[in-house]
């Protein structure tokens, strides 16, 4: 069957659907809450991406990662099962083997921190996920050079209410999760809100040697309770518990980057995490606010993968058998403090909000790496053999002090001034007897001007700097790259942000200039060309680096039953004399960096509560890492969804990926198939179609 004729059908589909339709609503606000203080989106100056409930569960069935391609500007790296390191206008690592933890995109649920870690990131239940492009210096300062991914989940409520819903799709897709709350009190004073959800899939590969169709498969479940207590008439206490816990199965590479798998010992890719955060909120002055947030979280997880890809079979008449397994526990508790100004409490003639604040997080991260193999050539009789273990223990403590200043020149404009200095201490050690610890001062912050034009649109400008620590390399790294000094990155932004044909319209444009300092940059090579496991990974500063680009996103309720949205992201992010072992990257693009991103789609929804969608994504090639020149493919991928929503119950049929296209999220260039182990690139694909089902019931 033609690829185009199912997008015929589904645009047939949408057409009828929506014949009849009425004069539209106006678009609901979009509240922003990783901001210092709770704003919408268009009183923000600075570029935001906002899905709300109804935008998640339109646009992805399970995890995060399947709303990336709906996000302009936003890549991730397909190195593990899930989507856990991201790429914020071509910034944000690819992976994260060996070493200290230093993200470039902070991730947090619930205000709880998993930087690095995003695995658990499945999407049952969840109220909103924002994600701030650009560096928040003030904000979230060394774990945020180059934005924020922000989820919340449902908050409790005064009403009783709740939801169950039942998955059933392709892959042997099957999930259920159940979610509830209300009021424990007749008062009101105190409000929960409680969740669990599991999911279970194949994982889309066949592994032909073993006969199993689930080498790859899914296994994740997530728990959730929130309270809500109003301890006094201006003391609310805000207290939030998850458990996750991804038990994923790695076996994503083929030597002919296709589906089926040929290992022998299919990896594993789980993580078990442990979270809370407590926020106290007091409001007991006319004059001030005070915030208190507390979060933990104990994370330990488990990596490990076929390093050969094979088995003795595929491999005769040579031996070939690797296998490489990591075992990290990593444990973070944070408190932060806010004291900000009420409307009574500004200063300068009440003219000038104020915030003031002090950060502590205290992280550590224990690791062991386990490598072993064997290998024997019978043609040149040569023989190997690998039996390795690897043990690292990093610490760190980071100490803030932030402050902010929103000043009101006029009814029409303003200008905010936002800082944070902050301490860094840390203390690694390993098993080859390495041994440091760095320390540094490190300072972020904006200055923002927004200015109210006649149209009502908001016009802004945003000169904001992000930092970045620096930090050591591991293993047989030559001696002048041991060490990494820390990076800065200072960002210039012009955007737009307006409304037309009575709220009905939403415009936002924003485009921006990002210059680098000292700019990280990870690479890797490989000693010993038959030894899969001898990947060497290092940091390395580039002399600079340069990003320009633009973001734009247009939401139109056209009527009362249509509704459209479109964005695109464009980006032109490349290195500046930067050399590596291997390559010359300079006046070259950055990795994970495609030049243009784009999605767009229509929903339906009549008063009889017939419902349809179709959502399209793009994005252009791009260069899978530095230490190559092989390049993605770009490609397209549509999704369709159509269903009936009752007062009580809903009933959805969807579609992801529906032309089954092609696409690889990571590459690697290397040697991997004996005897002469020939330089190939190797690429994990994406996930293909998938067709299933979903039904909720309200209560």
């Amino acid at each position: 069957m033609s690829k185009c004729f199912p997008g015929l059908i589904a645009s047939l589909l949408l057409l009828h659907l929506s014949h009849g339709v009425v004069l539209a609503d106006e678009i609901e606000e979009i509240v922003v809450y990783a901001d210092f203080r709770e704003r919408t989106v268009d009183d923000v100056p600075a570029s935001i991406t906002v899905l709300d409930a109804e935008r998640i569960s339109e646009l992805a069935v399970q995890h995060f990662e399947e709303l990336v391609n709906a996000i302009p500007n936003l890549n991730w790296s397909g190195d593990g099962h899930r989507a856990r390191y991201f790429q914020i206008r071509g910034i944000g690592e690819l992976e994260q083997y060996q070493g200290a933890p230093n993200p470039s995109v902070g991730f947090l649920v619930d205000d709880i921190d998993y930087s690095g870690i995003g695995t658990i990131a499945t999407l049952f239940d969840m109220q909103s996920v924002e994600v701030l492009r650009g560096p928040q210096g003030s904000r979230y300062g060394a774990n945020a050079l180059a934005g924020l991914i922000y989820m919340r989940s449902t908050e409790p409520s005064t009403e009783r209410n709740g939801r169950l819903q039942l998955q059933v799709g392709d892959d042997d897709m099957l999930a259920a999760g159940v979610a509830f709350g209300g009021s424990l009190s007749n008062d009101d004073r105190t409000l929960y809100r409680l969740s669990a959800h599991h999911h279970s899939s194949n994982g889309f590969r066949d592994n032909t040697y073993l006969g199993r169709d689930d080498t790859n498969g899914r296994d994740e479940t997530s728990l959730r309770g929130k309270l809500s207590l109003s301890l006094t008439d201006t003391l609310l206490a805000d207290v939030v518990l998850a458990y996750s816990d991804v038990d994923n199965g790695y076996d994503a590479f083929a030597i002919d980057n296709s589906l089926t798998m040929l290992s022998d010992n299919p990896g594993r890719d789980a993580q078990q995490s442990i979270g809370a955060a407590v926020t106290l909120s007091w409001s007991g002055s006319d004059r001030i606010d005070f915030k208190s947030i507390t979060s933990a979280a104990d994370s330990d997880i488990d990596f490990s993968f076929d390093a050969d890809w094979g088995n003795a079979e595929s491999w005769a008449p040579v031996t070939y058998d690797y296998v490489s397994t990591s075992v990290r526990g990593r444990r973070t508790i944070s408190q932060e403090f806010r004291l900000s100004s009420s409307d009574a409490g500004r200063i300068w003639g009440e003219s000038t909000d104020w915030l003031l604040g002090l950060y502590g997080l205290r992280l550590t991260d224990d690791l062991q790496v386990y490598d072993t193999g064997e290998y024997y050539d019978p043609g040149y009789d040569f023989a190997d053999s690998l039996d390795s273990r690897f043990d690292s223990r990093y610490e760190a403590s980071n100490i803030a002090a932030f402050g902010q200043l929103q000043h009101d020149l006029n009814d029409r404009t303003s200008v905010g001034v936002g800082l944070r200095v902050e301490r860094r201490t840390s203390d690694y050690g390993d098993s080859d007897d390495l041994s440091a610890d760095p320390s540094e001062t490190m300072w972020g912050g904006e200055l923002t001007l927004q200015h109210q034009l006649d149209s009502g649109a908001m016009a802004y400008l945003a000169l904001s700097q992000g930092y970045k620590a620096g930090g050591i390399n591991l293993g047989n790294v030559p001696p002048e790259r041991r060490e990494f000094d820390s990076e800065q990155l200072l960002s210039f932004e012009a955007g737009v942000k307006t409304t037309a044909l009575d709220g009905a319209l939403r415009l936002n444009v924003a485009a921006f200039v990002n210059r680098h300092r000292e700019q990280q940059v990870r690479s890797s090579f490989q000693l010993v060309p038959g030894d899969p496991t001898t990947f060497v990974f290092f940091t390395d500063n580039a002399a600079q680096g340069e990003s320009v680009g633009l973001e734009a996103d247009v939401n139109w309720q056209m009527t009362d039953a249509v509704s459209l949205y479109a964005n695109v992201g464009l980006l032109d992010a490349t290195f500046e004399d930067f050399v590596t072992p291997q390559v010359d990257l300079t006046g070259r693009e950055q990795a994970h960096a495609p030049s243009y991103t784009f999605a767009a789609g229509v929903n339906v929804r009549r008063e009889n509560g017939f419902f349809a969608g179709l959502d399209v994504s793009a994005r252009d090639a791009f260069y899978f890492d530095v230490s190559h020149d092989q390049r993605s493919q770009s490609y397209v991928l549509t999704n369709l969804r159509v269903g009936y929503d009752a007062d009580a119950w809903r009933l959805q049929l969807w579609a992801r990926n529906l032309l089954d296209e092609d696409y690889a999220v990571r590459g690697f260039f290397f040697g991997n198939e004996p005897p002469d182990f020939p330089n190939a690139l190797y690429t994990r694909q994406g996930d293909p179609r998938q067709l299933g089902v979903t039904f909720e019931w309200r209560f």
